[in-house]
């Protein structure tokens, strides 16, 4: 039983004009990596696995919480608190148990991309980040290997194919990374539940495309989708000038997510520390109402923008442990009330909500 058609798992492909026994070979020993296996990661891994594509690996740190199960289907409550990566393969083993499956629940960096990404013929970016982005597409650039982009954003989505025979690349897309907290996250603004299959599905055709050699990739070209009107158009990218890209940087650093050097940090855990002992500390949650009244940890809610008309209500004689949901605003904030109001006292949560969310009490919902 494989992929050559002696039985009927891939009979519809078998019978494709165009595709026949030829793709599905192609298809059979070809090795795609996905990073990410949450909203965009899970139809790219399902629909990978059903086709026959021969080995898939799957990379992620995160472990499944409540509020991924809106959208990111190949998951259940059962798998709550589990890594991501191992829910993701145990699936995609019951789904097609031809397919060889690797997972690791780690997270793709500059010191081991290289490494993790060498064996794979085409890589999928099914993340959520910019800085992961610019380093799959400086990885990719480094190794010759082609990858398709997916983002989405409340209704929106976008799709396109870098790196393939000389293209166009994502840094032809964004040169420069927009300033931290310009472009919020999912987890900020939110996504239509269903917005990832249609985006991910995307993602899955045009890697099928690429290695079956069929069609007519996105390479040099921006697919976007409209989940509200069911509009979408494409639009053409141009190759900008770009000096060769020989090693990898700190792409959190580029970005300007990075908590400034020397910023005083306390863990989740440690923070449940000196919740449990009813330690004299001030905990100040600079997210937005909606995302307050959705979970909090108890703390005093001051928005980050109202923050500069509250300064008198921020402590200096005690601990104060400032939040967000996952370190950046609150950075940000630490960093402006250093500056410019002179506070020493200031402490922020490492990881956030998020990190709470996981580490501490999976079943709350991060947004």
């Amino acid at each position: 039983m494989d992929a050559t058609g002696k039985d009927d798992r891939y009979a519809r492909h078998l019978i494709l004009p165009g595709f026949g026994k030829e793709g599905q070979e192609k298809l059979r020993h070809a090795s795609v990596a996905v990073i990410g296996a949450g909203g965009l990661g899970a139809p790219v891994i399902a629909y990978l696995t059903a086709a026959g594509v021969g080995t898939l690996g799957i990379f992620d740190p995160d472990t499944v919480a409540l509020s991924n199960l809106q959208r990111q289907v190949l998951f259940t409550t059962d798998d709550i608190g589990q890594p991501k990566a191992t829910c993701a393969e145990r699936a995609a083993r019951r789904l097609n148990p031809t397919v060889w499956v690797s997972a690791m629940a780690e997270e793709v960096t500059s010191a081991n991309a290289l490494t993790f990404l060498a064996p794979y013929d085409v890589i999928v970016d099914a993340t959520d980040n910019f800085p992961t982005r610019y380093l799959v597409n400086d990885a990719c650039a480094i190794l010759g290997k082609p990858w398709v982009y997916g983002s989405i954003f409340r209704y929106e989505g976008q799709v396109s194919v870098f790196n393939w025979q000389g293209g166009t690349t994502y840094r032809d897309l964004y040169p420069e990374p927009p300033k931290p907290g310009a472009v919020p996250d999912c987890e900020d603004g939110g996504v239509l539940g269903v917005l990832p299959g249609v985006i991910g599905s995307l993602q899955a055709n045009e890697v099928i495309k690429l290695i079956a050699g069929i069609g007519e990739p996105l390479s040099g070209k921006l697919l976007l989708f409209d989940s509200l009107t069911l509009e979408s158009r494409i639009i053409r990218l141009s190759k900008r000038h770009h000096e060769p890209i020989h090693h990898l940087i700190d792409y959190d650093h580029f970005c300007g997510v990075s908590v400034a050097k020397g910023m005083k940090e306390v863990t989740v855990e440690e923070l449940k520390a000196l919740l449990d002992k009813k330690a004299d500390i001030q905990l100040i949650d600079v997210r937005e109402p909606h995302e307050y009244d959705t979970c909090n940890l108890g703390g005093e809610l001051i928005p980050m923008a109202e923050v500069p008309f509250n300064i008198d209500r921020i402590s200096k004689d005690k601990q104060v442990i400032i939040h967000c949901r996952s370190g950046g605003r609150s950075g940000n904030i630490i960093n402006w009330l250093e500056k410019n109001h002179g506070f020493t006292n200031l402490y922020n949560l490492k990881g956030g909500i998020l990190d709470w969310a996981k580490k501490v009490d999976p079943s709350m919902p991060t947004y």
